[in-house]
């Protein structure tokens, strides 16, 4: 008999024993719990590590603890959260004054977090299955969220794109490419693959540190390297919550830790995070040369948003004629399109128009006229410079669709961000000699923005005399410059109405012409009275050769 108490003594010590070992864990790993070895129908977990491997942290109360559902661990989950909650492993330092902050912030934007959800649909399942590829902590899937908030055409002030956020040198330099046709900073599958070959080299870089990596993703790795050198030769300690690093950059790891946590445990912020089935939800299909959307929408019956949703990384009506040669359709679209697409001529992937080149027209005039790009005719033409000869021809790609169908092709959606629908009427400027885009934009009452989106052009790009310029504006259309006439050597002629309070002197001011210009092309002299409603003839560029 007391050998038999002094058992039970023994495995109730034992036990007691067990369960305070439990209630000791870090809260901010907590709910990481692993597949047993049995379990045949869970693929192993890269990420797993145990518990016994984090450290301890006694400042948090248990009630701050997620909550373990241990059926989660037996079972292939159908949610995507689901999966990404059972394999967290970064440390979300829930006592940090900023974490505590961000969320606060995250929980209280149930509608934002839902409309998250929705955007990361398509993309999530793919970067989820790529980072347990690399043995990636799957914190990192939750990245988009705090950098474009899984917007794939989100672009920021300093020119960083797509859901990862890279600015044009750094996705260069991570093989991104970057042109007329496609800009691989969207692209969903070329973009993460470049994420997480960047991530992974700073996470080296910083010796495994991943709130220092994620730090360095944001503010640049030098910079971080600065920061924890300043430190270090003063003494101080140098993991991220010690460096001295902008707000935006403190802000940024804090916000992935506290959206993580939310994640982790939606219900104990009383979050409701919308269902999206952990499943593919896209196909990558090889189309082996370039192709019309349209011709790609009427095949699978997609719509042109859905098409450039999936393919983002595409900035015309077309794919690049150089490649990447690939779409990313809807699983349940890509069978039936391979087959289509097989029986499909290669002349009818593309339509061509032949242009007969004339008497003072350059590449650029005609780029502007097609709606493309220099390079693009000089490569369709096999030409190797911009001289061209009247009377030669050049295919010209075109869309088979009024490029207002490319729903959200970048000309569109530059369009539609800067045009409303009280914008007015449309008009063609031809560029003269001395002409600026600050000059053009005074003239037409609109911003040098608006002119860069309406005609795909940037800051750098030159004005050639002779290239058109398409203009909306809201102004009376009778005090807007009307083309009337273009010479052969581009010369252009302008019927100018006038208007209550004008004065020649103004009026030549505006158009960089000479008051005595003005009264010589239309039989003025200085004591000549300006009617409103009256017709001026202007002529810029060449003038005439007998003024």
């Amino acid at each position: 008999m007391r050998h038999y108490c002094q058992c039970i003594i023994f495995i109730t010590l034992f036990l007691q024993a067990c369960s305070s070992h439990t209630t000791k864990e870090n809260a901010d790993n907590i709910g990481n719990a692993q597949p047993g070895a049995s379990d045949t129908n869970q693929p192993v977990n890269p990420h797993y590590r145990s518990q016994q491997e984090f450290p301890v942290n006694d400042n948090l109360n248990n009630e701050n603890q997620p909550i373990v559902n241990s059926n989660d661990s037996t079972t292939v989950p159908s949610d995507i959260w689901q999966r990404i909650r059972r394999n967290l492993e970064i440390k979300r330092n829930l006592s940090q004054p900023a974490v505590k902050s961000r969320l606060a912030f995250y929980a209280s934007k149930q509608q934002y977090l839902d409309r998250v959800a929705e955007r990361a649909t398509p993309y999530i399942y793919y970067i989820v299955e790529e980072l347990e590829k690399r043995n990636l902590p799957l914190e990192l899937a939750l990245l988009p969220i705090v950098e474009s908030a899984y917007q794939p055409f989100a672009r920021s002030r300093s020119r960083a794109s797509g859901i990862w956020q890279f600015i044009p040198s750094t996705g260069r330099h991570y093989g991104l490419k970057q042109n007329w046709w496609y800009d691989g900073r969207r692209d969903i599958v070329a973009a993460t693959d470049a994420a997480l070959t960047y991530l992974e080299k700073l996470h080296d870089e910083f010796n495994g540190d991943w709130l220092l990596a994620l730090a360095a993703y944001n503010a640049g790795e030098r910079k971080i390297a600065h920061e924890i050198e300043r430190n270090r030769k003063v003494g101080k300690p140098t993991d991220f919550w010690s460096l001295h690093l902008k707000r935006e950059t403190m802000g940024y790891v804090p916000s992935l830790l506290a959206v993580a946590e939310i994640v982790a445990n939606p219900e104990k912020y009383r979050i409701a995070l919308k269902p999206i089935e952990n499943q593919p939800y896209f196909t990558i299909v090889d189309i082996g040369s370039q192709i019309d959307l349209s011709t790609v929408a009427s095949m699978t019956g997609l719509s042109m948003k859905e098409i450039y949703t999936l393919n983002p990384g595409l900035n015309k009506w077309a794919t690049d004629p150089d490649g990447p040669h690939q779409l990313l359709l809807p699983s349940s679209k890509a069978g039936n399109f391979r087959q289509q697409l097989s029986a499909l001529p290669v002349s009818e992937r593309i339509k061509w128009q032949r242009y007969e080149i004339k008497s003072g027209d350059t590449l650029g005039k005609i780029a502007g006229l097609y709606r493309t790009d220099i390079d693009v005719l000089k490569q369709a033409n096999k030409l190797r410079g911009n001289v061209i000869r009247a009377g030669d021809t050049l295919l010209i790609p075109s869309a088979t669709k009024p490029l207002e169908q490319y729903t959200l092709s970048q000309d569109v959606r530059k369009f539609n961000k800067l045009k409303r629908s009280d914008d007015g009427q449309q008009y063609t400027y031809t560029i003269k000699s001395g002409d600026t885009l600050w000059g053009i934009s005074q003239s037409y009452g609109v911003s040098v923005e608006q002119l860069l989106a309406w005609n795909s052009l940037d800051e750098n790009n030159i004005l050639t005399p002779g290239d058109m310029l398409i203009v909306y504006t809201r102004q009376n259309p009778e005090i807007v410059p009307v083309v009337a006439h273009i010479s052969k050597s581009g010369q252009q002629h302008i019927s100018y109405t006038v208007k209550q309070g004008d004065s020649l002197w103004e009026i030549a001011r505006r158009y960089g012409v000479s008051v005595e210009q003005l009264q010589k092309w239309n039989s003025m002299n200085k004591r000549t009275r300006l009617n409103p409603g009256q017709n001026l003839d202007i002529y810029v560029g060449q003038p005439p050769a007998d003024v």
